[in-house]
């Protein structure tokens, strides 16, 4: 099976541009993952095909299985777009959870739903963080370039931590930088001072991935 292109057996696709699967064709499979409703009207949904039909409760349960021992924290002082973004990634590492630091709303338009598939747990401020990440054990490694911060190129990241980015534009917060064990900066080249917290948080994650996914 394939997200975009040939019908298959699995589920044929109604027109070529359209993503996903349509109806299940033949007798349905007698397994609880599967959502009848998926299953009678297509599963349009942006999941990887092996999730194809099954409810969203069973893809969280069998990604709980799995996860990788990561946690990602993001600071939501001014209601930053870019929440929604960092939530997608994390999604797509298969993170432990996303921790919303500050505001309890954030925008989800940029999660494009991933948020349903992964943990989202909210801090009213760093020093909750803090003291939460304490008791698991887990070191706060802040993500901005400044004076200072260790080139996350060359840093070796802990298995188990809490990657903490700030706000779009201002960065992590005093009382954030204080709170972290260490910063890591990523490696510009051009004219502007920072990259968008998002691509950020994706070249912190990927940091991560590199050293660490699949390794016992």
């Amino acid at each position: 099976m394939t997200e975009l292109g040939e019908p298959d057996a699995a589920g044929p696709y109604e027109r070529p541009d359209e993503v996903g699967v349509g109806a299940w064709p033949g007798e349905w499979p007698d397994d609880p993952r599967y959502d009848p409703a998926l299953l009678a009207e297509g599963d349009r949904r942006n999941v990887v095909d092996h999730y194809r039909y099954w409810t969203v409760e069973a893809i969280r349960a069998d990604l709980d299985t799995r996860r990788h021992p990561l946690h990602v924290a993001i600071e939501n002082w001014q209601h930053d777009l870019n929440i929604g973004s960092v939530v997608r990634t994390a999604n797509a590492f298969n993170v432990a959870a996303v921790h919303v630091v500050g505001k309890r709303r954030w925008n989800r338009r940029g999660a494009m739903v991933t948020d349903r598939y992964l943990h989202v747990q909210h801090h009213p401020d760093v020093d909750d963080l803090a003291a939460w990440a304490d008791a698991e054990r887990l070191p706060l490694l802040g993500i901005d370039n400044t004076e200072g911060s260790v080139p996350i190129e060359t840093a070796d990241l802990p298995r188990a931590c809490v990657l903490v980015l700030g706000q779009e534009g201002p960065g992590l917060t005093p009382a954030a930088r204080e709170a972290c064990a260490t910063t890591l900066s990523i490696a510009q080249f051009g004219s502007t001072r920072s990259i968008n917290a998002g691509a950020a948080a994706a070249v912190a994650m990927h940091a991560w991935v590199r050293q660490h996914a699949g390794r016992g």
